[in-house]
């Protein structure tokens, strides 16, 4: 099975490198349908991961994009980055979870590719 994986370093709103690496996992997803899109939040790209998130009408909201890319595979946070900036577990877009810097070496080793955002 194909595996990507694509790592986000941005804060969800302020900047679009965070909104545009999601754009391009669901381009992927569904452009490959058999392949599994992983998506890990590193440094501010982990507040892209907080639920609850409210956007004004017409302006993305990440937290829906993420959800999207649950459907295809995982979305993984930094535990220290997110620890960093008083993140929570319970604070989390349902599917999303804490991850280690471990996992994400063996991810990286397993993917076929990885893009950096």
């Amino acid at each position: 099975m194909n595996e990507i994986l694509i790592l986000l370093n941005d804060p969800p709103y302020g900047s679009e490198r965070s909104y545009n690496g999601l754009r391009l996992a669901l381009a992927l997803a569904r452009a490959e349908p058999e392949a599994r899109v992983h998506v890990f939040l590193m440094a501010d790209a982990v507040l892209c991961g907080k639920s609850g998130q409210q956007t004004p009408n017409g302006y993305y909201n990440l937290e829906r994009m993420l959800r999207a890319v649950l459907r295809h595979g995982d979305v993984l946070l930094c535990g220290s980055c997110m620890d960093a900036r008083g993140l929570s577990d319970a604070e989390l877009v349902e599917g999303a979870r804490r991850s280690t810097m471990e996992e994400l070496a063996r991810r990286t080793l397993d993917a076929g590719k990885v893009l950096v955002f």
